[in-house]
C-alpha cells in the first residue's frame, strides 16, 4: 500500500510513502520523512499504484488520526483554494489545520562515525593545545560522544542533564562532524489542564501548623475545590512546600481538570444586545429574504447592503438563530481582530455554551482546543477572522461575512485567498446560505449582484428612522490660506469637538497614521531615514508616559513594515547635517495636541501600538462604552463596526492622502474608510455630524461619500475600471519575483520577461517587469509583473505555464509569489 501526502513545502506536487504499519484515511494527518526531517502532511490518497520513476519509497512513520480530521468538503475546498490561488496543496491544508500546537517539533542528536573515531582514540581530552575550547567544555564534549556511544539518538534536553552541554557547544560539534543532527516531529496533547486543589472531606485532622489551617480553610470557604493558581495568589505568604505536604498527608488531593477558555467579550453597558431589538419591517423582509434561502436548501449567496446604522447585525443574530432551529451549524466572519470583542460579547449573550472563536490572537492550545470542540459539533456557532472560513463545521447551513469590502480578508502570505470569495466557495460545496453584508460593497460583490450572480438586499434606512450624520467639508487649502500655518486640525473641527465635549457627548477623530511622525528628513541634503532591511521610511515614535508606556518602549524610529527599530539619530546619516525635520502626524501626535487643546477631555487612543491583543481592545472598548473616554483619536481601527450610542462627532484628518497613492482601487478605498467611519456618529438618541478635512474637496470619492451615495460613487467608479480594464471588469495577478540578491531578482525577471514576449499569450495583457513599489522588503529584493485577462482560464493557464517554465531556469518556486486577485499592488 501506498499513500500520496501533501506536505507545507512550496512546490506544486503531492509526494509517495510506502505504508507499512496503520494504513491512514484520506484527510488524516501523518509524520513523514522529509529533505532530512519530519513533516507532518494530509494524505490525499491511499492506493497500490507502485510508483515507477526508480526513487526509493520511504515508509510512513506515525499516522496521527484514526479518521480524517478534514471532511470531503474542506478537501475539495483546498483543491480549489490551491488551483484557484495557483498555490501549493500543502501549504493550503497546513492553513486548514490549525493544529501546530499537537505536534511537537524539536532535534535530536546521534554520534556520527567522526565522532566515534575521536572518542576511541582518545582525542577529544588530547587536544586542548589545538582547541580553542577550554578544558571543561573538551570534558562536556567527551561526555557527549561518551553519552551517545551506544547509537541512540538523545534530545537537546537529554544530553543537557546529563552532560552541561549546552546548544552552541552541540552546534560547534556538528560542524566539526562528530554529531549528526535530525529535526523530528511527534505528537503532544494540546489540552490546556489546570491542577486543582481538592479538600478530603472525611479525614482525621492531626496537629496542623499556622499555613497548613490557612489552606484547609480557604478550600473549606469555597466549597472545597480551588485552582493551585488561585490559591497562592489569595496566599501568598504561605510557602508551596505547604500544600505538597497536606498531599502527603492525605488532606488534600490534587486533580486535573480542562482550563477554561476565557471567551472574551465586551459588555453590553446598559444597552441592549442585537438579538434582544425586535426587527423592523427593512430587517424582517431581509431577514426573510436569508431564511427563505435557508429553507430552501441549496447553494445561495445574497449582498447584504445596508447603510450604517441600519442594523445588520441584528439581521445576522436572528438569521443564526434561524440555522440553530433547523439543525445547522453557523460562521460569522469578521474582518480584524479588533473587532470580535464587541461581537463575542453578544455571541455568547446570545448562544451561550454554543458559541466557539477562532482568530490568530488565541495560542496554539487555544486554537487547537476550540478547533476541536466545533469538530465535535459542541460549537454550532463560529466567529472569527479570515482563518475561520476553514472551520471544521457539522452541518454547516449559513456563513456571513460582515464588512465584506475589508481588505483584511485577503492573506498576504502564501495561500494568498481571500477570506470571502473562499466563503462564498464553500458555501457552494456545502448547499449552504451565505450572506455578504458592507455598507459600501465591494465593487466585485456589486457587480455580481448587478449580473444575478447575487441575491441584493437592501437597508437603506437606520434603525429608528435615526437620520444619517451630516457631513461637512473643510477645505484645508482655504485653511492654510487663512491662518498662513499648517495645522493637523483646523479651527472648525476644534470648535465643533469642544461644543460636543461641553455638551457631555462623546467625539472620535480619525488619523490614518500610526506613530509621531512618519517621515524623518535631512534639510541639508533631502535624504531621508530609511529602514536598513526595507525601501521604506522610518517612523518616529515619540517616548510616553504613564500605564501605556509598559506596552512601548521609548524615543525611536520603527518600520512598520519589518518591525527593525533604531534610535533617533542626532545628525543626518548621510551628510552628518544637525538639521533633521520631522514631518507628517500620526495618531501619537493627533493625540498629544488633543490634549494641548482640551486638557480637561479623558483622551483615549486606539491604534497598532496602544491594541497589541484582544483584552487591550476589550479594556478601551469598555472604557470607550462606560463614558470614561470621551474623546478617542485612531487609526482606521476605530472605523470599523463599533457602536458607541453616546459619540456625536466624527472627525476626519489626512484621510485623503491615499488618492495619491498608485493604485487603481485608491478612490474605493477613500470612499468606504468615509463612510464607514461617518457611520459611526449619531448611532443613540442624537444626531451626528462629520467633519472631514480635504486638500482634495472637489473629488468625486469624497464628493460622493458625504452625501452617502454609495450608488451614485459606483457608477463614477465602474466607468473608469471599465475604461482601464480593471477588475471587476478584468481578472488580475501581481507575480514577484524576489531575492536577496539584486542581480538575482533582476535576472529571474528578466528572463521572465522575454519568456512572456517570446510565448503568444492568449488573452493575457502582462505588464512589466519593473520594480515593485515598495522595491526591497525585509532584505529581499522585488520585481513584479502584473497580468490582467478577460478570462480567469487564460490567465489561469498562463500562471501555470510560467511556474513550469521557471522551474526549468532554475528559479526557486519560494521566489515566485503569485497573487492572484491582489488588493494591493506592493
Amino acid at each position: 500500500m501506498f499513500c500520496d501526502v501533501a506536505l507545507p513545502v512550496p512546490l506544486d506536487q503531492a509526494f509517495t510513502y510506502a505504508v507499512d504499519g496503520v494504513t491512514p484515511v484520506v484527510g488524516a494527518r501523518v509524520l513523514v520523512p522529509f529533505s532530512g526531517q519530519r513533516l507532518m502532511g494530509v494524505v490525499l490518497r491511499v492506493h497500490e499504484d507502485a510508483p515507477t520513476d526508480g526513487f526509493e519509497i520511504k515508509p510512513v512513520q506515525q499516522v496521527l488520526d484514526d479518521a480524517a480530521l478534514l471532511p470531503d468538503e474542506l478537501m475539495k475546498l483546498a483543491q480549489w483554494i490551491a488551483s484557484y490561488y495557483v498555490a501549493p496543496l500543502g501549504e493550503v491544508l497546513r492553513g486548514m489545520l490549525p493544529l501546530a500546537a499537537e505536534v511537537k517539533r524539536h532535534f535530536v542528536y546521534s554520534i556520527a562515525e567522526a565522532g566515534r573515531k575521536v572518542l576511541y582514540e582518545g582525542a577529544a581530552k588530547g587536544s586542548s593545545r589545538r582547541s580553542k575550547l577550554s578544558p571543561e567544555e573538551q570534558n562536556r564534549e567527551y561526555a557527549v560522544l561518551n553519552y551517545l556511544e551506544g547509537g541512540e539518538q538523545a534530545k537537546m534536553s537529554a544530553l543537557r542533564s546529563a552532560t552541561g552541554a549546552n546548544k552552541s557547544l552541540l552546534e560547534g560539534m556538528v560542524r566539526k562532524k562528530w554529531l549528526t543532527r535530525e529535526a523530528v516531529a511527534e505528537e503532544r496533547d494540546a489540552r490546556r489542564l489546570e491542577k486543582v486543589a481538592v479538600l478530603v472531606t472525611d479525614a482525621r485532622l492531626p496537629k496542623l501548623n499556622e499555613n497548613q489551617t490557612a489552606i484547609l480553610a480557604e478550600l473549606a470557604a469555597v466549597g472545597g475545590r480551588m485552582r493551585i493558581r488561585d490559591l497562592r495568589q489569595t496566599l501568598p505568604a504561605v510557602p508551596e512546600s505547604t500544600l505538597g505536604t497536606l498531599v502527603k498527608r492525605g488532606l488534600v488531593k490534587i486533580e486535573e481538570v480542562a482550563e477554561n477558555f476565557h471567551m472574551g467579550g465586551v459588555g453590553a453597558h446598559g444597552k441592549k444586545h442585537a438579538h434582544e431589538h425586535a426587527l423592523n419591517e427593512a430587517q424582517m423582509e431581509a431577514l426573510g429574504t436569508i431564511a427563505a434561502a435557508m429553507t430552501k436548501g441549496g447553494f445561495a449567496p445574497h449582498l447584504l447592503y445596508g447603510v450604517t446604522g441600519s442594523g445588520k447585525t441584528t439581521v445576522y443574530f436572528a438569521a443564526m438563530q434561524r440555522a440553530l432551529e433547523a439543525g445547522k451549524s453557523a460562521l460569522l466572519l469578521v474582518p480584524e481582530i479588533g473587532l470580535t470583542p464587541a461581537m463575542t460579547g453578544q455571541m455568547v449573550a446570545a448562544f451561550g455554551s454554543e458559541v466557539a472563536l477562532l482568530h490568530s490572537q488565541l495560542t496554539p492550545d487555544e486554537r487547537a482546543e476550540q478547533w476541536h470542540r466545533i469538530r465535535r459539533g459542541e460549537a454550532r456557532i463560529v466567529v472569527g477572522t479570515r482563518s475561520a472560513v476553514f472551520a471544521p463545521m457539522v452541518n454547516l447551513g449559513l456563513i456571513i461575512v460582515d464588512e465584506e469590502h475589508d481588505s483584511s480578508y485577503k492573506q498576504e502570505e502564501t495561500p494568498r485567498y481571500h477570506g470571502r470569495d473562499v466563503a462564498v466557495m464553500r458555501a457552494k460545496f456545502n448547499d449552504a446560505t451565505v450572506v455578504l453584508g458592507s455598507a459600501t460593497p465591494s465593487l466585485e460583490s456589486w457587480a455580481n449582484a448587478e449580473k444575478g450572480r447575487y441575491v441584493r438586499v437592501e437597508m437603506r434606512q437606520r434603525v429608528a428612522d435615526r437620520p444619517l450624520p451630516a457631513v461637512e467639508l473643510v477645505d484645508m487649502r482655504m485653511e492654510f490660506k487663512e491662518t498662513g500655518q499648517e495645522q493637523i486640525f483646523s479651527r472648525r473641527l476644534i470648535e465643533e469637538t469642544q461644543a460636543t465635549l461641553d455638551r457631555g457627548e462623546q467625539a472620535i477623530i480619525l488619523l490614518n497614521r500610526r506613530g509621531y511622525s512618519f517621515v524623518v528628513m535631512c534639510r541639508s541634503c533631502g535624504d531621508k531615514v530609511e529602514c536598513e532591511n526595507c525601501a521604506i521610511s522610518m517612523t518616529y515614535h515619540k517616548p510616553v508616559s504613564g500605564n501605556d508606556a509598559i506596552a512601548q518602549p521609548g524615543q525611536r524610529l520603527e518600520c512598520h513594515y519589518c518591525g527593525f527599530r533604531r534610535g533617533v539619530p542626532k545628525v543626518c546619516p548621510k551628510c552628518g547635517s544637525e538639521h533633521l525635520y520631522f514631518l507628517g502626524a500620526g495618531s501619537q501626535q493627533g493625540e498629544e495636541r488633543l490634549q494641548e487643546i482640551f486638557p480637561a477631555a479623558r483622551i483615549g487612543r486606539m491604534d497598532r501600538d496602544t491594541v497589541r491583543g484582544r483584552s487591550d481592545m476589550e479594556r478601551l472598548l469598555s472604557r470607550l462604552h462606560a463614558g470614561e473616554i470621551n474623546l478617542l483619536v485612531g487609526t482606521q481601527m476605530i472605523a470599523k463596526g463599533h457602536d458607541i450610542h453616546g459619540v456625536t462627532l466624527v472627525g476626519v484628518v489626512g484621510a485623503d492622502f491615499a488618492l495619491g497613492l498608485p493604485d487603481f482601487r485608491a478612490a474605493e478605498r477613500v470612499f468606504q474608510l468615509l463612510t464607514q467611519v461617518s457611520g459611526r456618529a449619531g448611532r443613540g438618541d442624537l444626531r451626528g455630524k462629520v467633519l472631514v478635512q480635504t486638500y482634495h474637496p472637489d473629488h468625486y470619492a469624497i464628493q460622493f461619500a458625504s452625501q452617502h451615495d454609495y450608488p451614485g460613487f459606483v457608477g463614477k467608479e465602474m466607468n473608469y475600471r471599465r475604461w482601464m480594464h480593471y477588475p471587476p471588469n478584468a481578472v488580475l495577478a501581481n507575480v514577484v519575483i524576489q531575492s536577496e540578491r539584486l542581480e538575482e531578482a533582476t535576472g529571474w525577471s528578466s528572463t521572465l520577461g522575454r519568456w512572456f514576449q517570446q510565448t503568444r499569450l492568449d488573452k493575457v495583457r502582462v505588464l512589466g517587469p519593473a520594480a515593485a513599489p515598495i522595491v526591497r522588503l525585509k532584505r529581499i529584493y522585488r520585481y513584479h509583473f502584473v497580468l490582467k485577462a478577460e478570462q480567469r482560464q487564460a490567465l489561469g493557464t498562463t500562471l501555470r505555464a510560467m511556474l513550469a517554465f521557471a522551474e526549468t531556469q532554475g528559479i526557486p518556486r519560494r521566489s515566485l509569489v503569485v497573487d492572484v486577485d491582489p488588493v494591493h499592488l506592493m
